[in-house]
């Protein structure tokens, strides 16, 4: 071989070629020239370019096996514009990137081309930029190139994920949903994008608090809780299914190849009038998963504590207790019921400059404006009780805990009671007289709990009776003979009385456009408080029942969330079948 004939080696020759480094003394070679790089220095950019150009084969040869388009992305420029489609967490999860973006076209490489999540995501991307697309194999060293682009433009902002519906798209899909049944007949027609859209776009036409996304056996059902039931509203072909779930993953931050375990994620529905946050929680069953997506509307939150709907002597009870400087009041009452937004009203009504309010909370649903908001993370060992602990560090006037589920975090927060704080938490029971039988189930000691407890908070939900189309209506003899049965009931020391029975009228919604021919429109709550007297502080033991709680409590004059719920009828607000359907008839 002469002086300057080429040499050529490939990677498996690394060891024989180092022997031969070694031989002629040329590894221990010092630079010649200052700043020039040594033999071996040459020797390991050429090996590394070796390795690269045979990874580069093999992936082509792979894009060949799989029949796959490919492309090295080495000095390919990636455009500003496509690394804006997929945020990079997601592009590092599915060891996808897209590299291409011109408007009309789009190009995604990826280390796995035929992978269904990379798929679904190139799916995804046609729907949303209205573009025509291409799935390429990569290698890894493409990929790497590929995720590194992203640190090299900080000009990109973090991209939000939502749902973005215009305010024109809203006025016509408003004019063109006029009822339930209207809805099936827009989304029959339109994309997997504008289908999510629409749904979204009427639940806040509807005033819908949740929307359901079932996979069943032969079809997808839409199902809208409206004034807290849940009526189906539209279906779609089971074969949609894959597509519809990608897009609801895609914007709620969830992993899209994850269909055996539960996901939590969220989104924004953007407006002018206002963003919207749209809490989306994901578990298996048999035919799919089944998505329950909660609009939380701040507007539905913002009710003021006079808006709560208290009888005048329960409000001026429990105003009593919330304005004393500590003690605990407590709500209860199962998920729906409206215990969340009662504290919330609370708070608003506590909340001046001269008083500091920190909350905990799991998670932050709402925004309170002037109210320290804190949010627990199990991730990190700030859970209820340990974030208690530190919020009273916090010199607070009053706290307020999202749920009281352990002996532990019920500990701290009693403790925290009888120090000069004011408590507000919740606890699921039944009814108001259940919560202290739950604390002490909970290991909590009776002379503890008595004197830190103010008062306890029994509520429910009901629907009004729309104000549009509501008539007055005869009852039915049942009806009457169950009304008659609540009032003679009502404790006279409650203070409470009601009309005479031959001036009693009951209404009912005949049904109309703006109730969607329900009869209902809104809701209420029906309450019953519980206030600590001192004959159920001195009855308070380890074995007292919550029969015996319940009757003290009548004794001293505590209307029944059924009472409330029968006056509320007499008062023309809601009906017989709603008391009945959430009070019940033994309650």
């Amino acid at each position: 071989m002469g002086e300057d004939s080429p040499c050529f080696f490939m990677a498996d020759d690394i060891q024989s070629i180092e022997d031969l480094l070694n031989l002629t003394g040329a590894k221990s070679a010092q630079k010649t020239v200052a700043g020039a790089p040594s033999v071996q220095e040459v020797f390991a950019e050429k090996m590394s370019e070796v390795r690269l150009k045979e990874k580069e084969a093999q992936a082509e040869h792979q894009a060949k096996t799989l029949k796959v388009p490919y492309v090295n992305l080495s000095g390919f420029p990636i455009s500003p514009e496509s690394l804006r489609l997929v945020p990079k967490d997601q592009a590092i999860a599915l060891s996808a990137v897209p590299f291409l973006f011109t408007g009309p076209e789009v190009r995604l490489g990826s280390t796995q081309p035929t992978a269904p999540a990379v798929k679904e995501l190139l799916f995804q991307l046609e729907e949303r930029n209205k573009a025509h697309g291409g799935v390429y194999l990569i290698s890894e060293e493409s990929l790497r190139i590929a995720i590194k682009a992203y640190d090299s433009l900080p000009q990109i902002k973090q991209i939000v994920k939502g749902v973005k519906v215009t305010d024109e798209e809203l006025e016509q899909f408003q004019s063109q949903l006029k009822s339930y049944q209207d809805i099936q007949k827009v989304i029959q027609a339109s994309s997997i994008t504008d289908i999510i859209t629409i749904v979204m776009a009427a639940g806040l036409q509807f005033g819908t608090s949740d929307v359901h996304i079932e996979a069943e056996q032969e079809k997808i059902v839409i199902r809208f809780r409206i004034d807290g039931i849940l009526q189906e509203v539209a279906s779609l072909p089971h074969e949609n299914w894959k597509k519809i779930i990608a897009r609801i993953k895609l914007i709620s931050g969830l992993k899209i190849n994850v269909t055996e375990r539960p996901q939590d994620g969220r989104f924004t529905i953007f407006l002018k009038t206002g963003d919207t946050d749209v809490r989306v929680s994901t578990i298996p069953t048999t035919w799919g998963e089944s998505v329950v997506m909660r609009i939380l509307k701040p507007s539905a939150i913002n009710v003021e504590f006079e808006q709560l709907g208290y009888r005048p002597l329960a409000k001026k009870k429990l105003l009593k207790e919330i304005e004393k400087p500590h003690g605990m009041v407590m709500t209860t009452g199962p998920t729906g019921s409206g215990k969340t937004t009662t504290l919330y009203a609370i708070l608003r009504k506590r909340n001046t400059s001269d008083v500091k309010i920190v909350t905990l909370e799991d998670p932050i649903e709402y925004k309170l404006e002037g109210i320290n908001q804190s949010q627990i993370d199990h991730s990190k060992n700030y859970t209820f009780a340990n974030g208690l602990r530190s919020i009273l560090r916090q010199d607070p006037d009053i706290v307020m805990v999202g749920e009281i589920r352990d002996l532990e975090t019920a500990e701290v927060a009693i403790n925290a009671a009888l120090t000069g704080h004011l408590m507000l938490s919740t606890l699921h029971t039944n009814d108001a007289a259940g919560a202290i039988p739950r604390f002490i189930s909970m290991g909590v000691k009776p002379f503890l709990l008595a004197p830190a407890l103010n008062a306890i908070i029994g509520q429910r939900l009901v629907r009004k009776v729309c104000e549009k189309c509501k008539d007055v209506v005869s009852p039915s003899a049942e009806e009457l003979a169950f009304v008659k049965k609540v009032v003679s009931e009502i404790p006279e020391t409650s203070g409470e009385k009601t009309s005479p029975e031959a001036r009693w009228k009951f209404y009912k919604g005949k049904g109309c456009e703006v109730c969607n021919n329900t009869g209902y429109k809104g809701r209420l709550g029906i309450y019953e408080i519980l206030v600590m007297s001192d004959q159920i502080k001195a009855a308070m033991s380890e074995s007292i029942s919550e029969y015996q709680v319940r009757e003290l409590a009548k004794q001293q004059g505590m209307t029944t969330m059924q009472q409330d719920g029968v006056l509320k009828i007499l008062d023309g607000l809601t009906t017989v079948e709603e008391v009945l359907r959430v009070a019940g008839e033994g309650a």
